[in-house]
């Protein structure tokens, strides 16, 4: 079963976060569903936020699902930890296989982890979000989960020095929104901007009440609250640039 592989990866987790010193502040456990099916939709700044997000999910002990591309799951370390915890590959080119997966697994009744913005925001600001989570919960028939994280890009992110010792004792903030209910005949676009914008508020209230940032940390910021992260378009510009040297890479 998967729990027995999922279980001790927790554990580790848990020592991981504990040596690290991490300051969690975690809002919404209560809007997990205690049983049944869910999409959790999350926001992409660290590395670690797979980590990040199943923490609301571990007092009722949800298992949380990821969906993840196909190369961590041929990884040959990540792999079988990957495949153990019975994690959704998701190939590109055959992204209808991992769609029909996670219906399957939505309508038996599990919590499916996904990233709505596809890659992790440089600019640390929410980008455009595929409407992937949107369209599963309206055909499995169950909600989606607004969670949002504040915090990770400061330990590892993209590009930018991590903070992984145990002397960096740096505060990370998730919040689980209540529930949205994507109706059968809604329009997806309608719902994922609703989705979107769920999101941006709960972000608001946690870069609020978030310790302000001075110096070095400022690149841990959006342009838009005062930090020196890339701007969106700077972000864009970045992310255009890495898929064309990775489809140059295996066309060339």
């Amino acid at each position: 079963m998967a729990e027995r592989v999922y279980r001790p990866v927790i554990s580790g987790v848990r020592t991981m976060f504990f040596l690290q010193g991490t300051r969690f502040r975690i809002r919404g456990e209560e809007h997990v569903p205690a049983t049944g099916g869910a999409v959790m939709a999350i926001n992409h700044t660290s590395y670690l936020d797979f980590m990040y997000a199943g923490l609301p999910a571990w007092p009722r002990r949800r298992y949380v699902r990821f969906m993840a591309k196909k190369s961590v799951f041929t990884h040959r370390v990540t792999g079988p930890l990957m495949r153990g915890m019975h994690h959704i590959s998701v190939d590109r080119h055959k992204g209808g296989e991992a769609f029909a997966e996670a219906i399957r697994v939505l309508r038996a009744g599990e919590i499916v982890g996904v990233f709505p913005e596809a890659t992790m925001s440089r600019s640390f600001e929410l980008k455009e979000f595929k409407p992937g989570a949107v369209k599963m919960a309206q055909v499995a028939g169950v909600p989606v989960l607004p969670v949002t994280i504040w915090g990770g890009q400061r330990v590892w992110t993209k590009n930018l020095p991590k903070h992984m010792g145990p002397a960096a004792r740096i505060p990370v903030s998730i919040t689980v929104g209540e529930p949205l209910w994507i109706e059968r005949r809604e329009d997806v676009a309608a719902a994922n901007e609703r989705l979107r914008s769920a999101m941006q508020a709960q972000l608001d209230v946690q870069q609020a009440e978030y310790p302000t940032l001075h110096g070095d940390d400022l690149r841990y910021l959006p342009v838009r609250l005062g930090g020196t992260a890339p701007t969106p378009e700077q972000a864009r510009a970045a992310d255009h640039h890495d898929m064309t040297r990775t489809r140059d890479k295996f066309t060339g």
